[in-house]
């Protein structure tokens, strides 16, 4: 076998909504806030070395004042952070304590197949009262993680951190090492979330554009633009401030599983080079992670070593990690701040020199409003899709030159693309597309939806570039045209405008080398992970291109990434918003 690797419960309130919110300066926590300070959290132990014995079981976590028991690793939600050895072969036996079937997904570790944990793909899954064996070499390092892939079980709190330490020591030295494991946390059954998401959609969504915001917009853009970006809305019957399907109405957002409130704190001395490891395990948020105070030198994502360089600010997409080093040099606390991204809410850290101290809080950004850009109109012919004036007329909902922009009829226009790209007249007719993007565009020196211009150094996926050329320098044989599609009102994901159930497997020969198109027709971020194989993002980096496991395809967005086949077997290919997986934005790649 070859690896290639780059480096050798209950129905809910709206008054809930305030739920992980906060203002700015002293004031931590708004008028209704449950969250509290004293409530119970767990330590994650920190367990290194070959041999393990993890145990699911359920445990009470008491996050909002109210005892949920949770399924946990070991007794504690985050479970504990493995720390392992690149080279070693490591054994784990895992004990499945729960009434139901579980399993542990290795996220990011270059297994083999059967060592995935995929129950109905990859294995049976571990019943109720069984253990299962997991045994596998590591040919990688890096920051990873861990959780189950049974259920909604990882959105309940089965997940935890994954180190492994390279052979040959960290490229870019630290003093200090933290882990810092962002997630989001809900009483709720998830179940019962799927539920009120297929009855509205919107269910979790309270800030809709409002009489107020339309004068605030006309002061700003005009009235005329206002009033006709206000139409085309309507008109395509969605909503520009549907950011996050899931939002702080119901989500506490944890930092290593403590609550805001509670203030989770990491040591250093004045001078130290600290290694923060984001690990981004939340089911459904992205969040916009910055330390005020500081620089942040990034220097591995997806655990792999990047040349290192330095942002104020990064976006952390769903099952995405990232390594960042600071160097604090004052005696006094700073504040890690993870703000979601449609600003609903924030998970909290604090760096400091002893316990006991905090830093103040910033105010959270105003919310991101999608523009025609997220719908896949973004560009136009001659013109520099990423210049001003395109955002501006897209902003403004300004027709461009051959769009019918007054019918929306967006699967009237053939793509941008030659190739076997599906037919986008077919894609607009299925019952789950209700958007094709008619001018899919490059955003990979895009920060995001609410974090262009705000004044900070933002990092986009334009700056990764890998320290040592990749492993397979031969270009692809062929291409495989992926759109990603929805249909928001009935709450329906997938691939091709097809579900999970209905799409037969994507299959790839042994050895083969083929280049994954990814073209995004819905209004939503969708962080696609292909598990057992790298992704080698084309960024323009050719031979230095990143390696990732998990990509970020923005609104209206087209990119592209090379694949290896190296390691046979049926994969997992998904979204990894967990209510996109589960409502079908799933394939199997089988590689033979």
């Amino acid at each position: 076998m070859s690896f290639r690797s780059p480096d050798g419960g209950g129905a809910l309130s709206r008054r809930t909504f305030v739920r992980g919110t906060a203002l700015s300066g002293a004031s931590l926590l708004m008028p209704g806030w449950t969250a509290r300070a004293d409530t119970q959290a767990q330590t994650p132990q920190i367990l290194s070395g070959t041999e393990f014995d993890l145990r699911i079981g359920r445990t009470p976590v008491n996050i909002t004042g109210r005892t949920i028991m949770a399924p946990s690793v070991n007794g504690s939600v985050p479970g504990p952070t493995l720390r392992w050895r690149q080279g070693d072969i490591v054994t784990l036996r895992v004990h499945n304590a729960l009434d139901e079937t579980s399993s542990i997904h290795w996220h990011g570790i270059r297994v083999p197949s059967e060592m995935d944990g995929v129950p109905g793909l990859s294995f049976a899954g571990i019943p109720a009262g069984q253990k299962f064996t997991y045994r596998f070499p590591l040919h990688q390092s890096g920051t990873y993680w861990y959780h189950s892939h049974s259920g909604f079980q990882e959105q309940q709190g089965l997940y935890g951190a994954l180190i492994v330490a390279p052979r040959a020591g960290e490229a870019q030295h630290a003093e200090r090492d933290h882990v810092v494991v962002l997630s989001d946390w809900t009483d709720a059954d998830p179940a019962g979330i799927v539920d009120n998401l297929k009855f509205q959609s919107d269910y979790y969504n309270f800030r809709q554009r409002t009489v107020g915001t339309f004068f605030s917009d006309a002061a700003r853009d005009g009235l005329g633009p206002t009033i006709r970006d206000r139409l085309r809305w309507g008109r395509m019957r969605m909503s520009a401030t549907d950011i996050a399907d899931v939002s702080g109405a119901t989500y506490t957002y944890l930092c290593n599983g403590q609550a805001p409130a509670a203030n989770w704190t990491g040591l250093f001395r004045p001078g130290e080079r600290v290694r923060l490891r984001f690990i981004n395990a939340s089911a459904m948020t992205l969040f916009d992670v910055r330390v005020p105070g500081l620089d942040m030198t990034v220097v591995q994502a997806d655990g792999n070593d990047v040349e290192p360089f330095v942002v104020d600010e990064f976006r952390i997409g769903v099952a995405e990690t990232y390594d960042v080093i600071v160097r604090p040099l004052e005696i006094r606390a700073y504040t890690i701040f993870a703000q979601s991204e449609d600003r609903t809410g924030f998970a909290r850290g604090t760096l400091s020199p002893r316990g006991g101290l905090a830093a103040p809080i910033p105010p959270m950004d105003p919310r991101p409003v999608r523009t025609m850009i997220d719908m896949g109109m973004g560009g136009m012919a001659g013109m520099d899709a990423g210049s001003a004036e395109d955002r501006k007329a897209a902003d403004h909902g300004d027709a461009m030159p051959g769009m019918a922009m007054d019918g929306m009829e967006m699967g009237s226009m053939p793509g941008p693309m030659s190739g076997p790209e599906p037919d986008s007249a077919r894609l607009k007719g299925s019952i789950g597309v209700d958007n094709v993007a008619m001018m899919p565009r490059d955003r990979l020196d895009d920060p995001g939806d609410g974090l262009e211009n705000n004044g900070r150094r933002v990092l986009t996926y334009a700056m990764l570039r890998a320290t040592r050329p990749g492993a397979d320098p031969r270009p692809p044989s062929r291409d495989i045209v992926l759109h990603l599609t929805g249909n928001m009102e009935r709450y329906i994901w997938g691939f091709d405008g097809k579900k999970f159930s209905q799409a037969e497997p994507i299959r790839v020969g042994l050895g083969e080398r083929v280049r994954f198109v990814l073209i995004n027709d819905t209004m939503m971020e969708h962080p696609i992970h292909l598990h057992g194989l790298w992704s080698e993002l084309e960024n323009g980096e050719d031979a230095f291109r990143p390696y990732k496991h998990t990509v970020i395809v923005q609104p209206g967005e087209r990119l592209s990434y090379l694949v290896t086949a190296d390691v046979p077997g049926r994969w997992a290919f998904h979204c990894h918003l967990m209510y996109h997986m589960e409502l079908g934005m799933f394939r199997t790649v089988v590689v033979a």
